[in-house]
């Protein structure tokens, strides 16, 4: 209920505030239609009081009466003086709040001044409790623990509809305030108000202290078994009928991350709620169903805890099939995580959001934000926190770097992280070939990060002839690297338009390159909803190492999906990608068996797609509350809302994007040399299926499969006759003019001492390019 007063008397100051009756009943009129709104409005005693006076004839005597009945819901009184100067004094609403959850109060508004401006609440107790990432490599510490503790409250004006955001001018009003406590017990917290700069009122008269009483919530007990029956760790969506989160995103810290709907719990974990109606949604990635569950929290404390259990329906799992899901590139620190009070967040935090999302392997990368900090947790071994199956590795991702502008790049299974010769972050070299060279001699598997960007076209065909930018921090400089053997194993791909990622791999696969592809999300910097949404399924013969995953990441033992659609045991004339060097031989040109078994799963039309409703979310968008739903388009299946986004807006991987029309089929391709070639439609009901596929192949070519937008295997290289592939003249005279695109952009950036070296990089591509051009078929 709306805390209300205790205490004898009235705060009343009718003589100060004459208003007529119309517009202040209307006034009050929406005042209540938003604490209904809000779950805790007025005592119907208190609603039959208002509404037995506003017929009344003795207009003074109806507003009198009616400030009366609110008086007792005020927490504070504010005064506008005819020069626009507030002061503030208590009201007589009972201070008592209730730890994790948020309290109504009223303010009453004097205004001798007939202010029209926004009434501002300020409180140094409810400031936030961290600092946002600026990507600083080593931020100053600017924010204590004891500063943390003193900002125990979240306190607002309610000023969305039916309220205004701007005071009325009424000689008298009342604004909705809202105090959120994260403890329980006495807290005390300085308040004040100001109409604008310069109208607070001498000697801190605007300012007051209140001693709040916050009252112990309940304690929820979270059940959450695997389909196997066993323990396991989820995601959990908490909210109530007002659609807020709970706990208060602005006053989390580890192990939950305040720019994410969602928090992590294992088995048996507890989480605190006050009193009320919530849903609870519990998921667990794109491979599982979530669900939503009712739950009411009583009022009163019976002492034990309230049991909800939830069982998560898993629709595929190709960990049966030996192919492990993983995600490379999700980072601890920096874009949204928060430089202090610590700088990001721990292993203990990060390994909650990969079993939550139930990813077999999450290369957490240590980069520039936070660098001097968090490069602390790396070992070149896998994370003590690590599980069977669930594995977590720090590795790094040179972004932040001096060779940051020639594209980001990923370093899986480093031993050492710190390049020769180095000591700070400026030292490291200007462009990225001799990193990538580095990392290769330790061993580790190496490739650009966020591959589109950089490479954005007009069109959506692939494979496609326009030359990009070449501006971004993408897999830009691969074009030139490439040509290097051994230098580059991977490109990823999930993160950005799947056209201008796939583009650039298609061309140079036509001109004989073998690089693979690889999935990651860059959690939280392109996206921040969860880690997993782009990943990378690798198969792994016997048991799990982070060792032998990425074995298979290297040799394109796997493909990249956003988890809703999946092409497991991809094969050509029986030969399986990825394994013996990936090739196919034939003695000449023939027809070839291509097999692959594809599952994929979307919701029959008019179902809101359960899939998708827990991934790909900005954070501030509603889960599980049917009022905001209702108008969500990506909760939308039937009339494609996703499908027809344009292909540069997110997800930009997504099932919905290759639904057919308005069926529950998607189409399976198989490409050759950047070409579909044949096309089969399955529907997308989750089950797996085998299917098969003649395709003819008269030249050395690389084949592979596909659902558009969704999911894509790693090539094989069909050899006819022994001869390398020569797919596309046209691929390579565009891979020469790349490379003298990228130059334009990239050398004025690389180091005096280091840009002969470059140079000379940069022509011997143009060498390669040209011969292939001259080999290539036309």
């Amino acid at each position: 209920m709306l805390a209300i007063s205790i205490l004898a008397g009235s705060v009343g100051a009718s003589a100060q505030a004459a208003v007529s009756l119309q517009p202040f009943a209307q006034h009050v009129r929406r005042i209540e239609t938003a604490l209904s709104y809000l779950g805790e409005p007025l005592s119907p005693e208190d609603q039959g009081r208002i509404n037995a006076v506003l017929g009344s004839a003795d207009e003074a005597a109806a507003v009198r009466l009616i400030e009366q009945t609110l008086d007792k819901y005020v927490l504070a009184v504010v005064e506008i003086n005819p020069e626009s100067r507030v002061k503030v004094r208590p009201g007589a609403a009972k201070p008592e709040l209730v730890e994790f959850g948020t309290r109504i109060f009223l303010v009453k508004v004097i205004n001798q001044a007939g202010v029209t401006s926004r009434l501002v609440v300020d409180s140094p107790n409810s400031l936030p409790v961290y600092i946002q990432s600026n990507n600083s490599p080593e931020p100053p510490s600017k924010m204590t623990v004891a500063d943390v503790r003193e900002r125990w409250a979240d306190i607002s004006f309610y000023d969305k509809d039916p309220v205004s955001e701007r005071l009325s001018g009424l000689g008298l009003e009342y604004r909705i305030l809202q105090v959120y406590s994260h403890e329980r017990g006495q807290r005390s917290a300085s308040i004040s108000f100001n109409v604008g700069q310069g109208t607070q009122d001498i000697g801190f008269r605007n300012e007051m202290v209140v001693l709040f009483d916050a009252l112990p919530a309940h304690t929820v007990r979270l059940r959450v078994p695997d389909e196997q029956g066993e323990p396991s760790v989820a995601a959990f969506t908490i909210r109530d009928g007002q659609a807020r989160l709970y706990p208060n995103p602005s006053k989390r810290l580890a192990p939950d991350l305040f720019f994410k709907p969602q928090i992590y719990r294992a088995d048996g974990d507890k989480v605190l709620l006050p009193e009320g109606t919530y849903t609870v949604t519990c998921s667990m990635g794109p491979e599982y169903f979530p669900v939503s569950k009712q739950l009411v929290v009583p009022k009163g404390d019976s002492g034990a805890p309230i049991e909800l259990a939830f069982r998560v329906p898993r629709w595929i799992n190709p960990a049966r099939y030996k192919w492990y899901s993983g995600d490379h590139h999700v980072h601890a620190a920096g874009c949204s995580h928060y430089q202090n009070p610590s700088e990001g967040v721990p292993p203990e935090t990060m390994i909650r959001q990969i079993q939550g999302e139930k990813l077999n392997v999450g290369a957490v990368l240590t980069w520039g934000p936070c660098y001097y900090h968090q490069k602390r947790y790396f070992s070149g071994k896998d994370d003590p926190n690590s599980k069977h199956n669930q594995l977590m590795h720090y590795d790094l991702e040179v972004s932040g770097f001096p060779s940051s502008h020639a594209g980001h790049l990923v370093l899986l299974g480093l031993v050492d992280q710190d390049y020769p010769g180095t000591k700070r972050i400026e030292d490291w070299p200007t462009w990225d070939l001799p990193i990538l060279h580095w990392g290769a001699q330790q061993g580790a598997v190496v490739g650009f990060a966020h591959s589109g960007w950089g490479l954005g076209v007009k069109t959506s065909e692939l494979p496609n002839y326009e030359i990009p930018g070449f501006d971004g921090v993408g897999a830009n400089e691969y074009i030139v690297d490439v040509t290097y053997p051994n230098a580059v194993d991977f490109i990823s791909t999930m993160d950005t338009p799947y056209t201008w990622e796939l583009n650039i791999w298609y061309h140079t696969l036509n001109v004989g390159f073998r690089t693979r592809v690889s999935g990651e999300t860059d959690f939280p910097c392109i996206t921040d909803a969860r880690v997993g949404q782009g990943r990378v399924y690798a198969k792994v013969e016997g048991p799990l190492t982070y060792q032998g995953w990425l074995a298979a990441v290297r040799s394109g033992r796997s493909y990249v999906s956003e988890g809703r659609s999946h092409l497991m045991e991809f094969s050509v004339n029986g030969a399986e990608v990825g394994a013996k060097n990936g090739e196919v031989r034939l003695t000449r040109g023939a027809k070839v068996h291509v097999t692959v078994k594809a599952a994929a799963y979307l919701d029959p039309l008019g179902v809101a797609n359960r899939a998708a409703r827990h991934e790909d979310l900005p954070p501030d968008w509603v889960v599980g509350s049917p009022r905001i739903a209702k108008g969500n388009p990506l909760l939308v299946t039937p009339d494609g809302a996703l499908k027809e986004r344009p292909y540069d807006e997110k997800p930009y991987w997504h099932i919905e994007r290759a639904r057919i029309g308005n069926t529950r089929e998607v189409p399976v391709e198989v490409v050759v040399n950047g070409k579909v070639v044949a096309r089969k439609q399955i529907v997308a009901d989750g089950r797996v299926q085998d299917l098969s596929f003649d395709v003819p192949i008269e030249h050395s070519s690389w084949v592979a499969v596909r659902i558009p937008a969704s999911s894509h295997t790693n090539p094989l290289f069909v050899l006819v006759d022994g001869k390398p592939i020569r797919a596309s003249r046209q691929s390579a005279e565009w891979c020469l003019a790349a490379v003298n695109q990228c130059w334009t952009q990239k050398a004025s950036k690389i180091s005096a001492a280091e840009l002969p070296e470059a140079k000379k990089a940069y022509d011997h591509a143009r060498e390669v390019y040209a011969q292939l051009m001259r080999e290539c078929l036309q």
